[in-house]
């Protein structure tokens, strides 16, 4: 699937409610159900954390057995790990120009322009994206 066709499907995803550890459209989505979902990845993440954790090393480890890292300056496509707070990690999908994640605080799947609001950790890729 090309990168364009990743964005697009993400943004099919707009408007859809936040649940923590969501994997589905009509129940609702977090981050990680979000990113899972985009790159077809559902049954490959886990549900065992909560809002606020101090798992750094778990989720980089995770998108590192998924994904290709590309450090911290993104191209379109990509996947952000982002520190949303104080022990609190947050992943959203890089369009190039803006941010598409399930925002916690409103609700929904949202698409946020620049500037982000949180320090981007890593940005992770995968080969398919052409």
């Amino acid at each position: 699937m090309s990168a364009k066709a990743r964005i697009a499907r993400a943004r099919s995803l707009l408007g859809t409610p936040f649940r923590l550890q969501g994997r589905a459209v009509d129940t609702g989505l977090d981050c990680v159900g979000l990113i899972a979902l985009v790159f077809e990845k559902a049954a490959d993440v886990p549900c065992d954390y909560a809002l606020r954790n101090t798992q750094l090393a778990r989720w980089t480890a995770l998108l590192d057995v998924h994904f290709e890292r590309r450090g911290t300056t993104p191209e379109a496509a990509d996947i952000l790990l982002m520190q949303a707070g104080p022990a609190q990690f947050h992943l959203g999908l890089w369009t190039g120009q803006s941010l598409i994640h399930a925002d916690a605080a409103q609700r929904r799947t949202v698409e946020r322009a620049l500037p982000l609001p949180w320090p981007v950790l890593g940005a992770w890729f995968t080969k398919e994206d052409s």
